[in-house]
C-alpha cells in the first residue's frame, strides 16, 4: 500500500520558540490532490522541508519532508517569497533548478518547460522589480515544477487575487500542475475554486487538531457542525452537549460538535455556560470553503 501523500504524526511545530501547533496528526486517505484548510503557515513550511518538528514527525509520501525535499521528490511553492528584483522570472526558475540539483543545460530545459506550463513565456524576461501579484506567485509556483519534483505544496496560491483572475489562475496553475500530486495549505477556499472541484479530500485544521476531512464538497455542507475551542469543563461540555443530543468528538479543549436537525447554537452556549466552560471559538466547518 502507497504511503500517504501527506502525513503529521503527532507534530508539534513552533515559531521563536512559541508552539504554533501541538501534536497535530493527519494523514490523506489516498488522495493525490489535498486542500489543507486553517492551519498555520508554519504547516506549509513544515510539509515543503525548510522547517523541522520540533517533536513527531512530518512525512511526504513516507518520508521526512525536509528529507523529500532534499532529494527532489517535492518541492514547495511559498505564498510570497522574496524574490530578486533585478532578476527576471527565467533567471528566478533555472536558479530553482539549478540549486535542485540539475546540470545547466537540464536546468534550462526544466525552466524554460515551468514557464510554458505556467503561461509565463511573454513576460520571463521582464524584471521581478516591476512584476504584479499574480507573475509573482506564478514565479513560485514555476520554480517548484522546474525541479522535477512528483508532488507539489502550494501555500495560498490565490492570495490577494480577485475572484475572476483567481478562477483564472487556478486553471492554469491545474493544467500545469498536469499528474503531479499537489497539496493547497490556504486559511480558506471557496468550494467553487478550480482547486477545491478537482481536489480528492480536504482537511480543515483549527489548533492542533483535525477538525474534519472529506471530499470538498461534503465538508461545505456540514453547516450544522462546529469546531469549539474551549477553556475549563470540556468533558462536561461534551457530556451535556451529547445528552441533547449533539454527536461530539475530539478531546481536551478542542471538540466538534454536529448539532444534528433538531439543536440550535444556543444549545451548545447553554451547555457551556452549565459546565463552566468559556468558549474561545466556535466556527463552523463550511467556513473553510466561504
Amino acid at each position: 500500500m502507497a504511503a500517504p501523500l501527506l502525513e503529521l504524526v503527532r507534530a508539534r511545530l513552533d515559531v521563536d520558540g512559541v508552539p504554533v501547533v501541538d501534536g497535530l496528526s493527519l494523514a490523506t486517505r489516498g488522495a493525490e490532490r489535498m486542500l489543507v484548510l486553517g492551519g498555520a503557515r508554519a504547516l506549509f513550511e513544515a510539509a515543503s522541508g525548510v522547517r523541522d518538528p520540533s517533536h513527531g514527525e512530518v512525512l511526504v509520501r513516507g518520508v521526512a519532508a525536509r528529507d523529500a525535499a532534499r532529494a527532489g521528490s517535492a518541492a514547495g511553492a511559498p505564498c510570497d517569497p522574496p524574490l530578486p528584483p533585478g532578476w527576471t522570472p527565467r533567471d528566478y526558475v533555472t536558479w530553482s533548478a539549478r540549486i535542485a540539483g540539475h546540470r545547466r543545460g537540464d536546468a534550462q530545459a526544466l525552466a524554460a518547460q515551468a514557464i510554458a506550463e505556467m503561461k509565463m513565456a511573454a513576460i520571463q524576461g521582464e524584471r521581478l522589480a516591476s512584476a504584479t501579484t499574480q507573475t509573482r506567485r506564478a514565479t513560485s509556483i514555476a520554480a517548484a515544477l522546474a525541479t522535477g519534483a512528483e508532488t507539489i505544496l502550494l501555500e495560498e496560491p490565490l492570495a490577494g487575487l480577485a475572484d475572476d483572475s483567481a478562477r483564472h489562475f487556478a486553471r492554469i496553475v491545474l493544467r500545469a500542475l498536469g499528474r503531479r500530486a499537489w497539496v493547497v495549505f490556504a486559511a480558506r477556499l471557496p468550494l467553487e475554486s478550480p482547486f477545491a472541484m478537482d481536489a480528492d479530500e480536504a482537511a480543515v485544521v483549527l489548533g492542533g487538531r483535525v477538525v474534519g476531512q472529506g471530499a470538498p464538497a461534503e465538508l461545505a455542507a456540514r453547516d450544522r457542525a462546529y469546531a469549539v475551542r474551549m477553556i475549563g469543563g470540556a468533558d462536561e461540555f461534551a457530556r451535556l452537549a451529547s445528552e441533547r443530543g449533539a454527536r461530539v468528538s475530539g478531546a481536551g479543549p478542542e471538540r466538534t460538535v454536529d448539532l444534528g436537525e433538531s439543536l440550535a447554537v444556543s444549545d451548545l452556549l447553554r451547555a457551556a455556560r452549565e459546565a463552566q466552560a468559556t468558549i474561545l471559538e466556535l466556527r463552523p466547518l463550511s467556513h473553510a470553503f466561504a
